[in-house]
């Protein structure tokens, strides 16, 4: 089992490269892990799979992976990928970040991403903070909640993600948390067979940053909050998928459509214009 184990871990992260530097009871070891047997589970061909981080956190996860990974500017991971895709359809191109990244400065790319339905994954790891550099008040962090910049609660509304993936167009939208483990292994591995604008939204504590600063001061806690609060309730309408610590959080699978792809339609394009060039 060992042997396994070492085997696992020597084919997808560059060992030479741990310990991590991820803080005490962040779940952002769970869900890279989980992307990883999701990668292994389906089969994918690691040389044309491609990772892209922006910055924060989860953009740590781009140093720590065995295949070829880019660690780009903050908030341009999203039209970094896009470039990578069309210049070598062949590339299966996964999106890895977080949601200060992903949904602040990284915000206009997501929506155009979706609109135009451009052939990739995105997974977006939501602590619902700025947690590397020091817990600031995100696009994600509930109501009333609070972080170093909002001491006395956020009056600001916060992104559902979900909602705003499935209006922008993404063909294929899902949110799981850390806790749900085997169910966010399946939902990945269902992802990167589809092609089009695929997003997951995976819910993960910060206990270090957010957490402690909202009564979930250990990974567990938060944990155990997801355990009382979560509802599984698959193609719900997205529209109620808000977060708010007094109700209800749900998660599954919201969107799952079939669509022709940004790449697919370019490609077609190129050949209408050679047959023009030669008629």
């Amino acid at each position: 089992m060992q042997q396994e184990y070492d085997a696992f871990t020597k084919k997808y992260f560059r060992t030479d490269r741990f310990p991590h530097i991820w803080c005490p009871g962040c779940g952002l070891g769970t869900a890279i892990q989980a992307f990883v047997k999701a990668v292994e589970k389906s089969g994918s061909d690691l040389d044309r799979t491609v990772v892209v981080s922006g910055i924060g956190c989860t953009g740590r996860a781009a140093g720590y992976l065995n295949f070829d990974s880019f660690h780009v500017l903050h908030g341009r991971a999203i039209p970094f990928a896009v470039g990578l895709k069309l210049a070598n359809p062949k590339l299966n191109i996964v999106v890895l970040s977080g949601d200060g990244d992903l949904f602040a400065i990284g915000g206009n790319h997501f929506i155009h991403a979706a609109r135009r339905n451009n052939d990739l994954l995105v997974m977006c790891v939501n602590n619902f903070n700025y947690g590397m550099t020091g817990g600031q008040l995100a696009p994600t962090s509930p109501l009333e909640s609070s972080t170093t910049t909002s001491p006395y609660g956020n009056i600001e509304p916060s992104f559902n993600l979900p909602w705003l993936a499935a209006s922008s167009g993404a063909t294929f939208v899902a949110r799981w948390t850390i806790l749900h483990v085997r169910q966010l292994i399946n939902t990945t591995v269902e992802a990167l067979g589809k092609r089009g604008f695929r997003f997951i939204e995976v819910l993960s504590p910060c206990p270090v940053n957010f957490g402690r600063r909202n009564n979930l001061p250990e990974g567990l806690d938060e944990l155990k909050m997801y355990q009382k609060h979560c509802e599984v309730a698959n193609f719900s309408d997205p529209r109620l998928a808000d977060i708010k610590w007094s109700e209800k959080i749900i998660l599954g699978k919201f969107v799952d459509q079939e669509k022709q792809a940004y790449e697919e339609k370019i490609a077609l394009l190129s050949q209408k214009a050679r047959g023009v060039k030669r008629g």
